[in-house]
């Protein structure tokens, strides 16, 4: 009976101690996540473009900027997706 009783609570504190592991995970991944992208989107190049679609594009700054916004929105499903299954696979390891 008493060893039953201690299974259960190291069973139960296991449990917890994942939990909280999985916590400081996340929360150590999206502070990285939200710092890097800060630094990508503070910088000069990150809205470059390559000289053909420079060329293209002209003078014409208001096209310019609706054309790095349409990218950046392109960019989002692929990395959502990517990071999703990177986290389905994270909690799903043996």
């Amino acid at each position: 009976m008493e060893a039953r009783h201690r299974q259960r609570n190291r069973t139960k504190e296991d449990g917890v101690a994942k939990l909280r592991m999985m916590n400081h995970l996340i929360r150590i991944v999206a502070i990285t996540a939200i710092v890097i992208l800060c630094g990508l989107l503070w910088t000069d190049s990150t809205f470059a473009q390559c000289v053909m679609c420079r060329a293209s594009l002209g003078g014409n700054s208001s096209f310019v900027r609706n054309l790095n916004i349409g990218v950046l929105v392109l960019l989002v499903p692929p990395v959502s997706i990517f990071c999703t299954i990177f986290i389905l696979a994270f909690r799903h390891r043996k």
